[in-house]
């Protein structure tokens, strides 16, 4: 086979078109948290927090003090935007746990599914086995 055979052969895997389906799928799910947390979440927790923005905390190492974070940038000061750490934080907790949710709606989802599928009948065990072919063997 030619390279661009095993290349095509390789892409039709069921694995491949799998994982390629379940990024597509992440990319959209990963937009609607993001959305989610930015839109919806993050108001409230700037509600409760008295409006806090956690993206403009910051600790200046030069021992100045600046109004903004912006303003020591420009003066070249090393900063430590703990800030974006917190918010970073707050977005995995929303994240996971909406993971979670889903997750376990999925398991729900199948656990009803299994629970409703018919039991498989039931087949003689082996000593019913056993004896059916002495009978048999009998006649």
């Amino acid at each position: 086979m030619g390279f661009f055979s095993d290349f095509k052969a390789s892409l039709m895997k069921g694995d491949v078109l799998s994982l390629a389906t379940a990024v597509v799928i992440g990319a959209a799910f990963g937009k609607i948290i993001g959305s989610a947390v930015s839109d919806v979440i993050m108001p409230i927790v700037g509600l409760i927090t008295g409006g806090v923005d956690f993206t403009t905390k910051f600790i200046t190492l030069d021992g100045n003090t600046y109004e903004n974070l912006e303003a020591a940038q420009e003066a070249g000061a090393a900063v430590i935007t703990y800030g974006n750490l917190v918010q970073a934080t707050i977005n995995f907790v929303i994240i996971a746990f909406f993971v979670f949710v889903i997750l376990r709606a999925a398991e729900a989802s199948k656990k009803k599914e299994e629970a409703a599928a018919p039991a498989p009948p039931a087949g003689p065990t082996q000593e019913e086995l056993l004896i059916q072919i002495r009978d048999l063997l009998k006649k």
